[in-house]
C-alpha cells in the first residue's frame, strides 16, 4: 500500500496536461465543500429549530405521566398516594383533571380544557415561566389562569368586575335533558394570569383549581384523570416506571415519559430531519459522480503511464488502490474544509445573530459532535464508494 501511495504522489497529484480533467477535478472539489457545509448548516440549523420546537413541551409537560389505560379517571388511594411519594427519584407529584368544558364571557362562547391542578403542579411544570401578564392562581379559590389564545378570542382581560366569566360543564346521568339549569354544573370563576406557550395550548387549556375541578364535574376526593411526576435529574426513568407500575397495577394504567406524550411531534421532527438528510446527500452524491468521471478521465488520461506500471510489476489492484487513494483522500479533505466552515457559519450565527426570524428570535442553530460525525462519516462512505466505482475501471484489459 506504500509503494501505491507513493505512485499516487508521483502521478496523480501532478498536474495534468489535459485541461479539462483538472477544471472536472476542481469543479468536483468545490462541490464536495460546498455540500458538506451546507449539509453540517442544515443539520444545525435543523438541531436548533427542533430543539426550539421540543422547548414548548419542555415547559409544559412532566418528566412521567400516569393515565388510566381504561376509561377517563383514576381512584387513587391513600397507600398508592404515600408509596409514589416514596418512591426514589420522584421530587415532585402532582394530581390534575382535564375535562372539555364551555366558557362564556360577555356574550361569546370559547369550548376548552379545564385543566384543575392541585398546588403542587407549579412544581412539576414550569408553568409559570410560560405566565405574560397576572399571577399564578392560589388553591382553593375560584382563580383561574387562562390561554393568551382564549384570553384573545373572548376578548378578555384580568380582574375584570364588571363581566363574569362562567364556566359550565355538563352532569353526569342518563335520560333526556329536561332544563339547561339541571344539565350543567355551573360557576363564576375570576381569571388572575395569562400564560403564552405556543397557538395550540394557548387555545386549549384553562386552569383552575383541583378541588373546585372535583366538585363541578363531581368527582369524588381521590378521583383525577392523570398523575404528573418531575423526577431527580439523577432519577432512573425505567425503575421508577416499573415501581409505579407495580404501585397502580399494570392493567390499570399507562405510564408515559415526556418523548412519549409527544410522539407524533418527535416523529414529524424525525421525518422532516431525514427528509433533508436525504436531500442533501442526494447533492453530494451527485457532486461525486464528476468525481468519479475525472478519476475515470485521469485513467484514460494516464493509460501509457499505467500500462509502464503495469510492465515494471505493479499488479491491477495496487493500481486501482492508486486511484482509489486519491480519490478517498480528496474527498476526505474537501469535506473536513466544507465541516470547518460550516462550523465557522454556526458560530457566527450563534453568537452574533445574522439570521432573524423575528425583530429579537435570531434562527435558531445548535452546533454538536454528531452532526459533524454525521457529515463526516456520510462524506467519507460516499467518497469511498465514487472512487471504489472509478478505481475499477483499471482493468487488465486497459493495460493490454
Amino acid at each position: 500500500m506504500s509503494f501505491s501511495y507513493y505512485i499516487a504522489k508521483r502521478y496523480l497529484r501532478t498536474s495534468s496536461k489535459n485541461n479539462a480533467i483538472n477544471i472536472i477535478t476542481r469543479i468536483a472539489s468545490l462541490g464536495i465543500v460546498v455540500g458538506s457545509m451546507c449539509l453540517f448548516v442544515v443539520l444545525s440549523v435543523f438541531s436548533g429549530l427542533k430543539d426550539f420546537s421540543l422547548s414548548f413541551s419542555n415547559d409544559f409537560d412532566p418528566d412521567l405521566k400516569i393515565i388510566p389505560k381504561y376509561g377517563k379517571t383514576l381512584t387513587i388511594t391513600e397507600e398508592q398516594r404515600l408509596k409514589t411519594k416514596a418512591t426514589k427519584g420522584i421530587k415532585f407529584y402532582s394530581q390534575t383533571i382535564e375535562e372539555k368544558v364551555l366558557f362564556l364571557y360577555k356574550g361569546k362562547e370559547q369550548v376548552a380544557f379545564i385543566k384543575g391542578v392541585d398546588n403542587q403542579y407549579n412544581l412539576v411544570n414550569n408553568i409559570q415561566k410560560t405566565l405574560y401578564q397576572g399571577q399564578w392562581l392560589t388553591p382553593q379559590t375560584p382563580q383561574v389562569v387562562i390561554g393568551n389564545g382564549i384570553s384573545q378570542k373572548l376578548s378578555m382581560g384580568l380582574f375584570d368586575i364588571n363581566n363574569s366569566f362562567e364556566i359550565y360543564v355538563p352532569r353526569p346521568g342518563k335520560g333526556a335533558i329536561t332544563s339547561a339549569e339541571t344539565a350543567f354544573n355551573r360557576s363564576t370563576l375570576i381569571p388572575v394570569g395569562i400564560y403564552a406557550i405556543n397557538d395550540e395550548l394557548d387555545s386549549k387549556y384553562v386552569f383552575a383549581d383541583l378541588q373546585l375541578t372535583q366538585e363541578l364535574l363531581e368527582f369524588k376526593k381521590n378521583q383525577v384523570t392523570a398523575i404528573e411526576i418531575n423526577l431527580d435529574s439523577l432519577a432512573n426513568e425505567k425503575k421508577i416506571v416499573t415501581r409505579l407500575t407495580t404501585i397502580f397495577g399494570e392493567e390499570n394504567v399507562l405510564i408515559k415519559n415526556r418523548a412519549q406524550l409527544n410522539d407524533s411531534l418527535h416523529k414529524m421532527l424525525n421525518t422532516e430531519n431525514a427528509a433533508i438528510y436525504l436531500i442533501f446527500t442526494l447533492v453530494i452524491i451527485m457532486t461525486l459522480f464528476t468525481l468519479a468521471g475525472a478519476i475515470i478521465m485521469m485513467i484514460l488520461d494516464k493509460q501509457n503511464n499505467l500500462k509502464t506500471l503495469f510492465s515494471v510489476g505493479m499488479n491491477i489492484k495496487e493500481i486501482q488502490n492508486v486511484f482509489l487513494l486519491q480519490g478517498t483522500l480528496l474527498t476526505v479533505v474537501g469535506g473536513l474544509i466544507g465541516i470547518l466552515l460550516g462550523i465557522i457559519i454556526v458560530f457566527i450565527q450563534q453568537h452574533f445573530k445574522v439570521v432573524m426570524i423575528t425583530e429579537s428570535l435570531p434562527y435558531p442553530v445548535i452546533f454538536n459532535f454528531t452532526n459533524v460525525f454525521i457529515v463526516f462519516f456520510t462524506i467519507f462512505f460516499l467518497g469511498f464508494l465514487a472512487s471504489y466505482i472509478a478505481s475499477s475501471r483499471v482493468t487488465k484489459k486497459l493495460m493490454m
